[in-house]
C-alpha cells in the first residue's frame, strides 16, 4: 500500500512538511520580517513628513536651490496659512504624501540645505556670544582693550576707547534707579561697541541687531536689575 504524499515545500533542498515544527518556525520568521518591513515603511513615511514640514523654516535662497515641484510648494504654502489643528494635521499628511513621491536625490538635497541652514545659525549664535563676551570685558576691564587691539589691530582704538568711557559713564545707576531696584540704562555707546566688535570678528553690521538692542535696553530699564541683566541682548 503506497503512502499518501505529504504536503509541504522545499527550502534550500530540504523538504518541509506543512504543520511541522520547522514549517511553523519558518512561517513565524516570515511574518516577523513582514511586520518589520511595515514598521520600517511607517517610520520612513513619518520621517519624510517631518522633513517636509521642516521646509517651512527654510530660507528663501536655500529653498530656491531645490527646485521643488509646484504641487509640493503649493502644499507647503497652504500648510503655512492653515491655523486649525485638524486642518494642519491633514495638510501635513498631504505634504508627507508628496514627499514620498520625490526621488532620492531631491530628498538628499533637502536634507543638505536644511543642515546648511542649521550650521549657519549655530555659527551666527556663537559669533554673537563672542561679541557679547568681548563687550563685557572691554567695559569692565581696563586691560581688555590692549588684549583686543593685539588681536584686532585694524580697530580704531581711539573710537573704541571713547565708546568704552561713555559706556561706563552711561552704566552708572542714578538715584532713581537705585531706589527702584532698576538695572542701569544702557546707552548708544554700549550698542556701538557691540557693532565694532561684531564687525572685527567677521560679522555683518546688522541693523536688526541694533534695533533689538534698542528695544531690549528700554525693556531692561523697566525690570529689576537681576531680570534685566538676564534678558539683555544686543
Amino acid at each position: 500500500m503506497s503512502r499518501k504524499p505529504r504536503k509541504g515545500y522545499y527550502v534550500r533542498g530540504q523538504f518541509v512538511a506543512e504543520g511541522s515544527e520547522l514549517d511553523l518556525q519558518l512561517k513565524a520568521e516570515l511574518k516577523g520580517t513582514a511586520d518589520a518591513s511595515k514598521t520600517d515603511l511607517k517610520r520612513e513615511s513619518a520621517e519624510l513628513q517631518k522633513l517636509g514640514e521642516s521646509l517651512l523654516t527654510l530660507r528663501a535662497d536655500l529653498k530656491a536651490r531645490l527646485a521643488l515641484p509646484d504641487k509640493l510648494t503649493d502644499a507647503l504654502d497652504a500648510l503655512k496659512r492653515i491655523t486649525n489643528f485638524e486642518g494642519r494635521r491633514r495638510q501635513s499628511q498631504f505634504v508627507g504624501k508628496l514627499m514620498r513621491q520625490l526621488d532620492a536625490d531631491t530628498v538628499e538635497a533637502i536634507r543638505t540645505v536644511l543642515a546648511e541652514q542649521q550650521q549657519g545659525s549655530a555659527r551666527e549664535t556663537l559669533a554673537l556670544h563672542q561679541a557679547e563676551q568681548w563687550r563685557e570685558r572691554l567695559v569692565a576691564d581696563d586691560g581688555a582693550l590692549a588684549d583686543w587691539m593685539a588681536q584686532h589691530p585694524d580697530t580704531d582704538s581711539q573710537q573704541l576707547r571713547a565708546l568704552i568711557r561713555q559706556a561706563r559713564k552711561d552704566g552708572q545707576p542714578d538715584a532713581a534707579s537705585i531706589s527702584q531696584g532698576l538695572a542701569p540704562r544702557r546707552g548708544r555707546a554700549w550698542r556701538e561697541i557691540f557693532q565694532i566688535v561684531r564687525e572685527q570678528l567677521g560679522g555683518a553690521d546688522n541693523d536688526d541687531n541694533e534695533a533689538d538692542a534698542d528695544a531690549d535696553a528700554d525693556a531692561a530699564h523697566g525690570d529689576n536689575a537681576e531680570h534685566a541683566a538676564h534678558r539683555y541682548r544686543p
